[in-house]
């Protein structure tokens, strides 16, 4: 048996232009991208994908959350009760 079968489609090609671009934007390609799709249609028997390109305020917090000197300086909690305690004060 195949590891793999071909999926062809015929669209608009402004439409594919387009996608492809926020497609290398979430850093995955078409073929990824329509796996996912086909996944999703499986496990909630419908069309509820939603994918989104960040927008700047989140791109920023993600960029921040992987710089390694934010990470040394960030506080570390040992338990959640830990951190809802410190949410609190």
């Amino acid at each position: 048996m195949s590891k793999s079968a071909t999926v062809q489609a015929r669209m608009k090609p402004e439409l594919k232009r387009q996608a492809d671009a926020i497609l290398e934007k979430l850093g995955i390609n078409a073929s990824t991208a329509i796996s996912l799709y086909y996944s999703q249609i499986i496990r909630h028997r419908g069309i509820p994908l939603e994918l989104k390109v960040p927008n700047e305020g989140t791109r920023g917090a993600i960029r921040e959350l992987k710089d390694p000197a934010y990470r040394r300086k960030a506080k570390k909690f040992t338990s959640v009760r830990a951190l809802m305690d410190d949410l609190k004060s």
